[in-house]
């Protein structure tokens, strides 16, 4: 098993890092106390190609794999974990849209959504269906030509501010086979947007409900067949926590790397903090952590690439553990930082409270438990 990585990967990193250097870090920490949605930002990250990472090319997207991204993403995190979260939501809506969208779908919106120029949000969670997302209520009734939308969405990322919405909705039955999924233009009479959240993280995305009443858009607006959304929504949410996980890594990577400068900067009795051997056992412990947790989100990339049947297995793991652990690597730095990783004027704060809701989101870490025991419980699943 090879862990070093290509030339070209290591050419995606090093742009990545480029363009976190120059248009995310001067400007994360106004974003989230302003709570500015920065599109333009997004928009310069299109050029490079990362709003379409692995979309399919037919679309203008790069179709790289999910390892690839990752690296990305991670370098960007490593600033700005809010605005790299939503382009990761970006990513797996676009993806979606031109993986299963009809050629009239993929051509009203592939480009400019891969190029940045537009953006889509993944609308998936309901009030009443959160973890129990096969239990959604939103209904698709097919009326001549159109599907008519009645119902309602929450906690919806970037929502007021997209430009297509991503939609699971029922059509059938109960239960998931019930389940369709649809593009939405944003602005589509009868849709009406709730205020702005005021959250404790993740200020430079927008979060709202979506209310549909009577939303009509056309029959080939479906993506893939009539109950076939549920198994998009899940195919998509793989991506999503492998995204989410390796947003956590590279805030705790920024978090590890402002620690490992402070305990160096910060002198305490004559010396500095760097020579207190406590403080170098907490960030050996910090680092071992931070490196478990990207070899495993890593090694579940790799298994979602290579189609494996157990990666839905592998990419809760990976969730569950670099959502946990990037959050304890951030939280450990700021404790480092004193009184000082309390203040604004500190990354650690914000890294802190961003990080804080990966724990919850893409399926929250108790579920990503429940998804690991039951495999590991009711098949011959192979983790070796």
């Amino acid at each position: 098993m090879d862990f070093e990585l290509s030339e070209d990967q290591q050419a995606f990193a090093e742009t990545a890092r480029e363009f976190a250097a120059h248009e995310l870090a001067p400007h994360a920490a106004q974003w989230d106390r302003e709570q500015t949605f920065p599109r333009a930002a997004i928009a310069k990250a299109g050029d490079l190609g990362f709003c379409g990472l692995y979309a399919p090319e037919h679309i203008g997207g790069l179709a790289l794999p999910r390892l690839d991204a990752t690296l990305v993403f991670e370098q960007m995190a490593a600033v700005d974990p809010s605005t790299t979260a939503f382009i990761t939501i970006h990513n797996m809506a676009t993806w979606m849209l031109g993986s299963w969208g009809t050629s009239a779908v993929c051509e009203r919106w592939g480009a400019d959504l891969t190029s940045g120029r537009k953006l889509a949000s993944y609308c998936l969670t309901e009030p009443g269906a959160g973890s129990d997302a096969g239990n959604l209520k939103t209904r698709a009734e097919l009326q001549g030509g159109e599907y008519v939308i009645n119902g309602g969405k929450a906690f919806i990322s970037g929502a007021g501010s997209t430009d297509v919405l991503v939609l699971m909705a029922r059509t059938g039955g109960g239960g998931a086979a019930g389940v369709s999924a649809f593009a939405v233009p944003a602005d589509a009479p009868g849709i009406s947007y709730g205020k702005k959240e005021h959250k404790m993280g993740w200020n430079s995305q927008p979060t709202r409900t979506i209310a549909f009443d009577n939303v009509r858009i056309p029959a080939d607006h479906l993506l893939g067949a009539e109950g076939e959304g549920f198994r998009i929504a899940m195919k998509g949410l793989d991506g999503g926590r492998i995204n989410i996980a390796t947003c956590s890594v590279g805030a705790a990577q920024g978090a590890l790397d402002a620690a490992r400068r402070y305990l160096h900067e910060r002198q305490q009795f004559g010396k500095p903090l760097a020579s207190f051997q406590a403080l170098q056992f907490k960030l050996a412990d910090m680092a071992t952590e931070l490196v478990a947790a990207r070899q495993m989100v890593r090694l579940a990339a790799s298994k979602l690439d290579a189609g494996h049947r157990d990666a839905s297995t592998y990419c809760a793991m990976a969730k569950r553990f670099a959502t946990d652990a990037g959050f304890n690597v951030c939280n450990d730095a700021l404790q480092l930082h004193g009184g000082y990783g309390y203040l604004g004027e500190f990354p650690l704060e914000r890294l802190v409270r961003d990080t804080r809701v990966h724990q919850i989101l893409e399926g929250t870490n108790e579920i990503m438990r429940l998804i690991v025991a039951r495999k590991l419980l009711e098949s011959d699943v192979d983790i070796r």
